[in-house]
C-alpha cells in the first residue's frame, strides 16, 4: 500500500475523501464511454466513430447533438440526456476546483460560485464528501439507464 506521505509532502484531503474523489472520476469516465457506446449502437449509419467521440469534451455541443440524435430517440432518452448534462455540470465543479482548508480545518476542494447561482450563493462552493457520494450515486443511476437502453 502506498503511503501518501511517501509520495508527496503537500497537504491533501484525508484518505476517504481522496478515495471518493478517485471513484467519482472513474465512474464519470466509465459513463462517458458508456454513453458513446450507446450512441454508436443506436446509430449504425453514423459517420462518427469512437475515436472522434471520445476526444470530445463531455459537454461539447457535438456530443450533445450525438446524444440527441441517437439516445434522445429512445424511450429513456430524455432521462439519460438530463442525467448526463447534470453530471457534466457536477463533474466540471470537481475538475475545475481548487484546494482549500475548510472551516473545520480539513483539506477539501472548492469552486468559485457562479454569477447568479442562487443555489450556491456563498463565495465558494465546497465539494464535500456528501457531494462526491451524491455524484457517485447519480452516476450509478445513469449507468443503470444506459444498461437498460443497451438491453442488459
Amino acid at each position: 500500500m502506498i503511503s501518501l506521505k511517501s509520495i508527496t509532502r503537500q497537504s491533501l484531503p484525508d484518505e476517504e475523501y481522496l478515495k471518493l474523489l478517485g471513484i467519482a472520476i472513474c465512474v464519470f469516465n466509465s459513463n462517458n464511454a458508456f454513453v458513446i457506446e450507446n450512441i454508436l449502437k443506436l446509430d449504425t449509419s453514423s459517420t462518427e466513430n469512437w475515436y472522434d467521440l471520445i476526444d470530445l469534451t463531455s459537454g461539447h455541443k457535438k456530443m450533445k447533438e450525438a446524444i440527441d440524435k441517437t439516445i434522445g430517440n429512445h424511450e429513456l432518452g430524455e432521462r439519460v440526456k438530463t442525467s448526463f448534462c447534470e453530471l457534466v455540470d457536477m463533474r466540471n465543479r470537481i475538475i475545475h476546483s481548487f484546494q482549500i482548508t475548510s472551516d473545520s480545518g480539513e483539506q477539501i476542494l472548492a469552486t468559485k460560485y457562479r454569477e447568479n447561482d442562487e443555489e450556491f450563493p456563498s463565495k465558494q462552493f465546497h465539494i464535500t464528501k456528501e457531494y462526491l457520494l451524491e455524484f457517485i450515486e447519480k452516476n450509478q443511476k445513469l449507468s443503470d439507464l444506459l444498461d437498460e437502453i443497451k438491453g442488459y
